[in-house]
């Protein structure tokens, strides 16, 4: 059987090791260009955090170089695994290949096997570039726990990938037809990615909120993923950080404050009217992920995805055994 993989994916397995080493050609040049324009930055500006963030280091095409690691999962699940299954269905070859001697476990424990495996390690090699492209980027804004560059670094591509894999062999499984398990595959990745990176993740371990003097500041240390910032009064109002609501939700004589120093809304001038605030019991609080989070972040994200792999692998297996052939 592994015999019959080999033969059956060699050329599509040549073509993505060609595409992939074209992609790490790129992605090798333009970082190598990035981290040494990183290191005249850090000399130019010698230690001044306002300076460093002021400059830039990726610009054009170039800048959406991560995205490969979201895109190449996506299409190994269409290209090869919707197939997997849909296209010996569609073509009636399964009516032969399982009256062999090779089970319909077996045969589909190899194929399947195979193919996550060359999911994985496409993705892991993908991240793996990404990651390693995307350090002064995540050095110099501290963001690599934010959105985004979290879900395009470290091992969640992985994950990404042997889900995607899964779901396109379950999708051929269960429409018999390959276009639409591909339809199925890019949707339901799509779908599934939204949902994790918008609403579960932030939850994945209780976020971390500290409240400090109004009148002055907080900057959790390291590379944290900020949730929420602003302010909240002792009633429990809350204002988001920022001038744009602030003014309803002020003391009459917060308000009065505000009113006479129309520069404070372009950032000057604010300390009368923080003062005021402090006084009437207003404090700052930030929500936020803290840095040393972002490991554990990495692991059970990458869990939920693999166990999601495994639960539809379980039933590609069930369908397959079931099914007439």
């Amino acid at each position: 059987m592994t015999w019959l993989v080999w033969r059956q994916y060699r050329a599509p397995g040549a073509v993505a090791v060609a595409l992939l080493a074209v992609a790490a050609a790129a992605i090798l040049a333009d970082g190598f260009q990035i981290a040494s324009h990183w290191h005249s930055i850090l000399v130019a500006c010698a230690g001044n955090s306002a300076c460093l963030q002021q400059q830039g280091l990726v610009n054009g095409v170039m800048s959406d170089l991560p995205d490969l690691s979201l895109i190449v999962p996506a299409v190994l699940g269409m290209l090869w695994g919707a197939p997997l299954v849909a296209h010996e269905l569609e073509s009636r070859t399964s009516d032969f290949a399982w009256a062999q001697s090779v089970t319909r476990t077996r045969w589909l424990t190899v194929k399947a096997g195979w193919l996550l495996l060359a999911a994985a390690a496409c993705g892991g090699a993908v991240a793996a570039l990404t990651t390693w492209w995307s350090g002064p980027i995540n050095a110099q804004f501290a963001s690599a726990f934010m959105p985004g560059q979290f879900d395009t670094q470290g091992i969640v591509p992985i994950g990404y990938a042997v889900f995607a894999m899964a779901l396109g062999i379950a999708a051929g499984t269960v429409a018999r037809r390959t276009l639409p398990a591909i339809a199925v595959t890019l949707g339901g990745f799509i779908a599934l990615r939204l949902v994790i990176s918008d609403v579960v993740r932030p939850h994945y371990l209780a976020a971390v909120t500290t409240y400090y003097n109004v009148t002055g500041s907080f900057t959790p240390p390291g590379a944290p993923w900020m949730l929420a910032q602003g302010a909240v009064s002792k009633t429990g109002v809350v204002v988001p950080q920022g001038w744009g609501t602030l003014g309803n939700a002020l003391p009459a004589s917060c308000q009065k404050v505000l009113n006479a120093a129309p520069s404070t809304k372009s950032g000057a001038g604010t300390s009368g009217v923080f003062s005021c605030m402090q006084a009437h019991g207003w404090r700052g609080f930030a929500t936020y992920q803290p840095a040393s989070r972002y490991w554990p972040f990495q692991g059970i994200e990458t869990g939920i995805y693999v166990l999601l792999a495994a639960a539809l692998i379980a039933v590609t297996f069930a369908i397959v055994r079931s099914r007439d052939a």
